[in-house]
């Protein structure tokens, strides 16, 4: 009975499905011993308090997961621009009037419920999701530069250059899925290094009258500083390295109560610390398994357009995660991305579930499991 209603209610690659499912578990699990310290203080002794807020989100992330992958995906092709064209205000009024928490001004605050809300993911989704769908219609009319590629790159170029303005990270990662995405959407090479410099100029812009340039240089002098290990990475380092191969068990981590943002930017660590060197390997074969899914998604699509849609969001979240695994162990600057699917934050993990379910979306469509209305095609042969 309950397997009739799995089949029956959760549609697409199941074995994403069971991805998605443990990587819900093992974040619960580390948020709940990442924060327990932080909630006995802030809370009253409440050390269940972000165990029970986190998991509510991780609920919700799932249910956006689930109504995104009930939706045609073609259905994103027509809501793309419009999400495009919202994210731009809003990263406006994000940079002059957001709250400004650690030095930049990401988050706006929704009013009523009191929780905030990061455009910037709004703009990657919106970004991504566009950039398919005109790389789907123009397959063959790249040699039309201004009519079929400067929009593409303007827009790129324009958001990117918006979020480089209080997030380098994610302006960067999102320059670079997009470098990815129209590489696989066969812009011609010539035309890739155009977009590259001007992507580089408008980036440098957005990067030189935002909030983070003193602190995007200082960072990346401190990763080539071999005199000095910056405080983050030394405290990671040491829940690396005390963690030993099969790590110090579930909630004796130590470092979570020195190491910074350890249920978010450095949760990496502590299950490095927690689970040792096996649950580091375990976390690292799901993401490459969420890739190997999304990209086996991508080589049965139908269409276009399902492909690089399935690509794009495929890549932007396991390059998101690299980045942040990368950072913890010192392969790289220190950056404020989340660990997607494993860190505590509401509009990441809201905005991951929309992601997969699109990609779930698009395998539906490929398993036959259900035919979408003729009704829902939007673009010719998307």
């Amino acid at each position: 009975m309950i397997k009739q209603w799995l089949q029956r209610n959760l549609k697409g690659d199941a074995v994403l499905w069971g991805i998605v499912l443990m990587f819900s578990l093992i974040s619960m699990a580390v948020v709940y011993s990442a924060t327990g310290t932080l909630a006995y203080k802030q809370k009253d002794g409440n050390t269940e308090y972000f165990l029970f807020k986190h998991s509510s989100l991780i609920f919700i992330g799932l249910a956006f997961m689930w109504l995104a992958h009930k939706i045609d995906y073609r259905y994103y092709s027509r809501l793309s621009l419009v999400a495009l064209i919202l994210s731009v205000p809003l990263l406006l009024y994000t940079f002059f009037f957001g709250s400004n928490i650690n030095e930049a001004s990401r988050w706006i605050t929704i009013p009523v419920i009191n929780q905030t809300f990061q455009p910037s993911d709004l703009a990657k989704l919106a970004l991504i999701s566009y950039l398919a769908s005109m790389l789907s219609k123009k397959q063959n009319s790249f040699d039309d530069w201004k009519r079929n590629l400067l929009p593409i790159f303007a827009w790129t170029g324009f958001i990117c250059a918006l979020i480089a303005l209080t997030n380098t990270s994610t302006a960067v990662l999102l320059f670079l899925t997009s470098l990815l995405l129209m590489f696989i959407g066969r812009v011609p090479m010539k035309s890739l290094a155009v977009f590259v410099i001007a992507g580089a100029m408008l980036g440098g812009i957005g990067l030189a009258a935002g909030q983070r340039l003193g602190t995007a240089i200082s960072r990346v002098e401190a990763f080539f500083d071999e005199s000095e290990t910056a405080f983050q990475l030394e405290q990671s380092y040491i829940a690396i390295a005390t963690g030993g191969v099969v790590g110090k068990g579930p909630g004796n981590s130590d470092q979570r109560d020195i190491l910074p943002h350890p249920y978010s930017d450095f949760i990496y660590a502590i299950i490095l610390e927690e689970y040792g060197l096996l649950g580091g390997a375990l976390v690292l074969f799901l993401y490459l398994a969420l890739l190997y899914r999304g990209l086996v998604t991508v080589t049965k699509s139908n269409g276009a357009f399902g492909g690089l849609l399935a690509a794009g969001l495929s890549f932007s979240l396991v390059l998101q995660g690299m980045i942040n695994m990368g950072v913890a162990v010192g392969l790289g600057p220190i950056t404020g991305l989340p660990l997607p699917l494993l860190s505590m934050g509401g509009t990441s993990l809201i905005f991951t579930g929309i992601s997969i379910g699109i990609i779930l979306s698009v395998s539906r469509t490929v398993k036959g499991e259900e035919s979408f209305s003729s009704t829902a095609k939007v673009t010719a042969n998307a």
